[in-house]
């Protein structure tokens, strides 16, 4: 069976995009794209998955809910909207050396499309929709279909969880098993 089109956990990280305090009570959904950031946050600590995190200068910091997940937080200062116009985080990301990364936060329209088109020409790059937002429904709608078009992937919190995972029964799957309950 061929995994062509999988995400490899040794090839990937995760980017939490902007999920701060001063942004986040304007995008609509906000509760679902802070929780199912916090269960990524938590899996790829389970799983040893990289976790990139930006902080849009002036926004203030990333929530309590995600930040507080990771020992040693720490979080990329920008003021581009394309994360990849941060030296910092263009140096995090070839550092790791990481083929595919999975990108959540807000906003879909702005951050999180704009980093995602400018990854796809090198990377493969995976959008978790129930984990990106916008202040807008529409702007998210859009965005995720530009970033399609553009040739990412849409996968889902769960789709990501599994195709990781691979198999059931694992102690592994064990320890994930309470994150998607």
């Amino acid at each position: 069976m061929s995994d062509q089109g999988l995400i490899d956990r040794s090839d990937c990280l995760l980017v939490v995009i902007d999920v701060q305090e001063k942004l986040m009570p304007a995008i609509s959904g906000k509760e679902r794209v802070i929780a199912n950031t916090a269960t990524l946050v938590r899996f790829c600590g389970i799983c040893g998955i990289p976790v990139i995190f930006t902080e849009q200068k002036k926004l203030g910091p990333t929530v309590p809910e995600v930040k507080d997940l990771t020992q040693g937080f720490a979080a990329v200062e920008k003021v581009h909207f394309n994360c990849f116009l941060n030296g910092e985080f263009r140096e995090h990301v070839d550092r790791l050396g990481r083929k595919t990364i999975v990108l959540t936060g807000a906003e879909s329209h702005i951050c999180v499309a704009q980093t995602a088109i400018a990854a796809l020409p090198r990377l493969n790059v995976h959008i978790i929709a129930d984990a990106v937002s916008s202040r807008l429904p529409d702007n998210r709608a859009i965005a995720l279909d530009r970033m399609r078009d553009a040739g990412a992937v849409i996968s889902s919190t769960e789709m990501f969880i599994y195709e990781i995972l691979r198999e059931a029964g694992t102690e592994e799957f064990k320890a994930v098993l309470p994150l998607v309950k």
